[in-house]
Protein backbone atom coordinates (compact mmCIF):
# COMPACT_ATOMS: atom_id res chain seq x y z
CA UNK A 1 0.00 0.00 0.00
CA UNK A 2 0.52 3.84 0.05
CA UNK A 3 3.93 4.05 2.02
CA UNK A 4 5.66 1.07 2.14
CA UNK A 5 9.03 1.11 2.34
CA UNK A 6 9.81 -0.68 -1.39
CA UNK A 7 13.20 -2.31 0.07
CA UNK A 8 11.08 -5.55 0.45
CA UNK A 9 10.49 -6.21 -2.85
CA UNK A 10 7.40 -7.67 -4.33
CA UNK A 11 6.31 -11.22 -4.79
CA UNK A 12 4.42 -12.14 -7.93
CA UNK A 13 1.98 -15.08 -7.11
CA UNK A 14 2.14 -17.89 -9.42
CA UNK A 15 -0.97 -16.73 -11.17
CA UNK A 16 0.78 -13.71 -13.02
CA UNK A 17 3.58 -15.59 -13.50
CA UNK A 18 2.14 -17.51 -16.44
CA UNK A 19 0.99 -13.87 -18.18
CA UNK A 20 4.74 -12.60 -17.74
CA UNK A 21 8.21 -13.16 -17.34
CA UNK A 22 10.10 -10.99 -15.29
CA UNK A 23 12.83 -9.98 -12.76
CA UNK A 24 12.26 -9.65 -9.40
CA UNK A 25 14.65 -6.33 -8.42
CA UNK A 26 14.58 -5.13 -5.28
CA UNK A 27 14.66 -1.49 -5.06
CA UNK A 28 14.09 1.47 -2.83
CA UNK A 29 12.30 4.96 -3.30
CA UNK A 30 10.85 7.36 -1.39
CA UNK A 31 6.59 7.90 -1.68
CA UNK A 32 3.98 10.38 -1.02
CA UNK A 33 0.60 10.15 -0.33
CA UNK A 34 -1.12 9.93 -3.54
CA UNK A 35 -3.79 7.09 -3.82
CA UNK A 36 -5.11 4.85 -6.97
CA UNK A 37 -7.87 3.41 -4.17
CA UNK A 38 -11.08 2.41 -5.17
CA UNK A 39 -10.95 2.49 -9.12
CA UNK A 40 -11.68 -0.37 -10.97
CA UNK A 41 -9.56 -0.95 -14.24
CA UNK A 42 -7.98 -4.02 -15.30
CA UNK A 43 -4.46 -4.92 -16.75
CA UNK A 44 -3.53 -7.16 -19.42
CA UNK A 45 0.14 -7.54 -18.95
CA UNK A 46 2.85 -6.06 -16.94
CA UNK A 47 6.75 -6.23 -18.03
CA UNK A 48 8.97 -4.91 -15.25
CA UNK A 49 12.04 -5.00 -17.57
CA UNK A 50 11.17 -4.11 -21.83
CA UNK A 51 13.24 -2.82 -24.16
CA UNK A 52 10.73 -2.81 -27.12
CA UNK A 53 8.43 -0.88 -26.53
CA UNK A 54 10.05 2.83 -26.53
CA UNK A 55 13.45 3.87 -25.99
CA UNK A 56 16.27 2.47 -23.62
CA UNK A 57 14.99 -0.38 -21.11
CA UNK A 58 11.50 0.21 -19.37
CA UNK A 59 8.80 -0.65 -17.34
CA UNK A 60 5.52 -1.41 -19.44
CA UNK A 61 1.78 -1.93 -18.65
CA UNK A 62 -0.81 -3.15 -20.87
CA UNK A 63 -3.91 -1.89 -20.33
CA UNK A 64 -7.34 -3.62 -21.12
CA UNK A 65 -9.90 -2.07 -22.96
CA UNK A 66 -10.26 -0.95 -26.20
CA UNK A 67 -13.69 0.06 -28.43
CA UNK A 68 -11.53 0.97 -31.91
CA UNK A 69 -11.61 -2.99 -33.04
CA UNK A 70 -9.11 -2.57 -35.67
CA UNK A 71 -8.59 -5.33 -37.81
CA UNK A 72 -5.75 -6.82 -38.07
CA UNK A 73 -4.70 -5.88 -34.24
CA UNK A 74 -1.71 -8.22 -33.25
CA UNK A 75 -3.48 -7.63 -29.13
CA UNK A 76 -7.51 -8.47 -29.05
CA UNK A 77 -6.75 -10.46 -26.47
CA UNK A 78 -6.84 -6.45 -24.68
CA UNK A 79 -9.64 -5.57 -26.02
CA UNK A 80 -12.20 -6.55 -23.01
CA UNK A 81 -12.06 -3.95 -20.00
CA UNK A 82 -12.75 -7.20 -17.89
CA UNK A 83 -9.45 -8.82 -19.76
CA UNK A 84 -6.38 -9.78 -17.33
CA UNK A 85 -6.34 -8.85 -13.44
CA UNK A 86 -7.71 -6.05 -11.25
CA UNK A 87 -5.15 -3.08 -11.10
CA UNK A 88 -4.46 -2.89 -7.70
CA UNK A 89 -2.66 -0.28 -5.58
CA UNK A 90 0.30 -3.52 -5.11
CA UNK A 91 0.60 -3.46 -8.75
CA UNK A 92 0.97 0.41 -8.74
CA UNK A 93 3.26 0.09 -5.78
CA UNK A 94 5.20 -2.54 -8.12
CA UNK A 95 5.18 -0.14 -10.95
CA UNK A 96 6.51 3.26 -9.33
CA UNK A 97 9.13 0.39 -7.15
CA UNK A 98 10.72 -0.56 -10.46
CA UNK A 99 10.95 3.26 -11.86
CA UNK A 100 12.86 4.10 -8.65
CA UNK A 101 15.26 0.53 -8.62
CA UNK A 102 18.53 1.73 -8.82
CA UNK A 103 19.79 -1.71 -9.42
CA UNK A 104 17.85 -1.93 -13.02
CA UNK A 105 17.50 1.46 -14.10
CA UNK A 106 14.99 2.06 -16.30
CA UNK A 107 14.14 5.15 -18.71
CA UNK A 108 10.64 5.60 -17.87
CA UNK A 109 7.48 3.70 -18.25
CA UNK A 110 5.41 2.84 -21.62
CA UNK A 111 1.19 2.29 -21.35
CA UNK A 112 -0.23 0.49 -23.82
CA UNK A 113 -3.06 -1.62 -24.43
CA UNK A 114 -5.95 -2.41 -24.83
CA UNK A 115 -6.04 1.45 -24.58
CA UNK A 116 -4.67 3.67 -21.35
CA UNK A 117 -7.09 6.69 -22.86
CA UNK A 118 -10.33 4.35 -22.67
CA UNK A 119 -13.16 6.60 -20.82
CA UNK A 120 -13.14 3.52 -18.24
CA UNK A 121 -9.50 3.59 -17.87
CA UNK A 122 -7.96 7.25 -18.18
CA UNK A 123 -8.61 8.44 -14.46
CA UNK A 124 -6.94 5.30 -13.03
CA UNK A 125 -4.53 6.22 -15.89
CA UNK A 126 -4.06 9.43 -14.43
CA UNK A 127 -3.44 8.82 -11.00
CA UNK A 128 -0.88 6.25 -11.89
CA UNK A 129 0.99 9.09 -13.88
CA UNK A 130 0.44 11.55 -11.29
CA UNK A 131 2.52 8.91 -8.60
CA UNK A 132 5.11 8.43 -11.35
CA UNK A 133 5.27 12.25 -11.28
CA UNK A 134 5.32 13.33 -7.84
CA UNK A 135 7.05 9.93 -6.80
CA UNK A 136 9.88 9.12 -9.28
CA UNK A 137 13.13 10.86 -10.40
CA UNK A 138 12.06 13.77 -12.49
CA UNK A 139 14.42 11.94 -15.75
CA UNK A 140 11.76 9.37 -15.98
CA UNK A 141 9.95 9.56 -19.43
CA UNK A 142 6.18 8.07 -20.24
CA UNK A 143 5.61 6.67 -23.78
CA UNK A 144 2.11 6.18 -24.37
CA UNK A 145 -0.36 4.77 -27.56
CA UNK A 146 -3.51 4.82 -27.67
CA UNK A 147 -6.17 4.98 -30.74
CA UNK A 148 -7.54 8.32 -29.96
CA UNK A 149 -5.92 11.03 -32.35
CA UNK A 150 -4.49 14.03 -30.15
CA UNK A 151 -7.84 15.87 -32.22
CA UNK A 152 -10.39 14.03 -30.70
CA UNK A 153 -9.27 13.78 -26.98
CA UNK A 154 -11.65 14.89 -24.27
CA UNK A 155 -10.63 17.07 -21.79
CA UNK A 156 -9.96 14.20 -19.35
CA UNK A 157 -8.04 12.45 -22.14
CA UNK A 158 -5.43 15.36 -22.56
CA UNK A 159 -5.00 15.69 -18.85
CA UNK A 160 -3.36 12.64 -19.03
CA UNK A 161 -1.04 13.57 -21.92
CA UNK A 162 -0.28 16.83 -20.31
CA UNK A 163 1.78 14.11 -18.17
CA UNK A 164 3.17 12.16 -21.26
CA UNK A 165 6.47 12.77 -23.33
CA UNK A 166 5.91 10.76 -26.38
CA UNK A 167 2.48 9.92 -27.61
CA UNK A 168 1.67 7.76 -30.33
CA UNK A 169 -1.88 8.29 -31.71
CA UNK A 170 -4.39 6.84 -34.06
CA UNK A 171 -5.62 3.52 -34.71
CA UNK A 172 -4.33 0.75 -36.77
CA UNK A 173 -5.10 0.53 -40.25
CA UNK A 174 -3.95 -2.45 -41.65
CA UNK A 175 -4.07 -1.30 -45.41
CA UNK A 176 -1.21 1.24 -44.48
CA UNK A 177 0.63 -1.04 -42.51
CA UNK A 178 4.63 -1.01 -42.24
CA UNK A 179 6.69 -3.12 -40.74
CA UNK A 180 9.30 -0.38 -41.59
CA UNK A 181 7.79 1.71 -39.12
CA UNK A 182 9.25 2.36 -35.32
CA UNK A 183 7.21 2.30 -32.49
CA UNK A 184 4.20 2.22 -34.90
CA UNK A 185 2.29 -0.37 -36.85
CA UNK A 186 0.76 1.67 -39.36
CA UNK A 187 2.06 5.16 -41.47
CA UNK A 188 -1.26 6.77 -40.37
CA UNK A 189 -0.12 6.82 -36.91
CA UNK A 190 1.79 10.04 -35.32
CA UNK A 191 4.61 10.28 -33.01
CA UNK A 192 4.39 13.34 -30.66
CA UNK A 193 7.65 14.13 -28.67
CA UNK A 194 6.81 16.61 -26.13
CA UNK A 195 9.14 19.24 -24.95
CA UNK A 196 8.80 18.48 -21.19
CA UNK A 197 11.87 20.46 -19.66
CA UNK A 198 9.96 23.07 -17.77
CA UNK A 199 6.96 20.80 -16.80
CA UNK A 200 6.43 21.11 -12.80
CA UNK A 201 7.71 17.46 -12.47
CA UNK A 202 10.95 18.66 -13.53
CA UNK A 203 11.16 21.28 -10.84
CA UNK A 204 10.91 19.37 -7.25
Amino acid sequence: MLGTDFCTGYNVSSLLKKFFSCFIIQGSCSVKEISTAGFRVNYFKYFEIDVVNGKGTRCTLFVSGCEHACKGCYNQATWPLDAGFPFTDEVADKIISDLCDTRVRRRGLSLTGGDPLHPANVETVYQLLMRVRNECPPEKDVWLWTGYTIQEFTPEQQKVADLVDVLIDGKFIESRKDRKLLWRGSSNQIIYEFDRSDAWWKKK
